[in-house]
């Protein structure tokens, strides 16, 4: 239902054919070097990007697989707080972990598989806006911000 041709977010594929109850299965691959200093936050971030990719689909996220590039020199004690800050931020999502890859490379990425599903009347695509339609913009907040 959604591959290439436009530069989407992610591709949909139709797995169950059906009027109105048809299912789409949302992919998507995001991956990202640290932003910061914080192992944690790090994954959390990554995660958040990976999901967001579902989301901007008009997706749910249902599942993931960690995709994990550690350098040599990576302390033990890092890599697993990458983990668990992507475990987090899945978990709040509501999706489960599956599993992953780790390789060794000269920098550090980490990022995440997700698959999730949409209702395929629900896709958001990133062409056949007009006139009329709504365009919602966010501002992120750093952890030090208070929400207004």
């Amino acid at each position: 239902l959604v591959s290439t041709e436009t530069g989407d977010d992610a591709g949909v594929y139709l797995v169950r054919p059906g009027e109105p109850a048809g299912v789409g299965i949302v992919q998507t691959a995001d991956f990202i070097t640290p932003p910061f200093d914080d192992p944690e936050g790090y994954g959390q971030i990554a995660a958040a990007n990976a999901l967001s990719d579902v989301y901007a689909m008009g997706g749910r996220p249902i599942s993931a697989l960690n995709l994990c590039v550690f350098p040599p020199g990576l302390v033990t004690a890092s890599a697993r707080a990458i983990l668990r800050g992507a475990s987090d931020k899945l978990r709040e999502a509501g999706a489960v972990l599956l599993g992953g890859h780790t390789v060794r490379g000269p920098e550090l990425l980490f990022g995440l598989a997700v698959t999730g599903v949409v209702a395929p009347a629900g896709i958001w695509r990133n062409v056949g806006a007009r006139p009329g339609d709504a365009l919602l913009l966010t501002i992120a907040k750093t952890p030090d911000e208070k929400a207004a």
